[in-house]
């Protein structure tokens, strides 16, 4: 898994119908690289993210191949 921070949203006022609901986030990943995840939680600007990526992020929707590589799969409250 790969550990971010949220830095905005991304809007897209046309998208697939395969697409299910969720919001397309921008992510600054610790490297201070940038990626874009589909977030089905409803996470917000600036919130710690932990994001998996490839065929685990697409097969996790059951019901639609949903065209994803990236996807928010939790929020991070705190780390020791």
């Amino acid at each position: 898994m790969i550990k971010g921070r949220v830095a905005g949203r991304v809007w897209s006022t046309r998208r697939i119908g395969s697409l299910p609901q969720g919001a397309l986030l921008e992510v600054e990943l610790e490297n201070g690289s940038r990626l874009i995840a589909f977030d089905p939680l409803g996470c917000g600007n600036g919130e710690a993210v932990l994001i998996t990526q490839g065929s685990v992020a697409a097969a996790f929707f059951e019901k639609a191949k949903a065209p994803v590589d990236a996807l928010i799969v939790g929020a991070i409250d705190e780390t020791a």
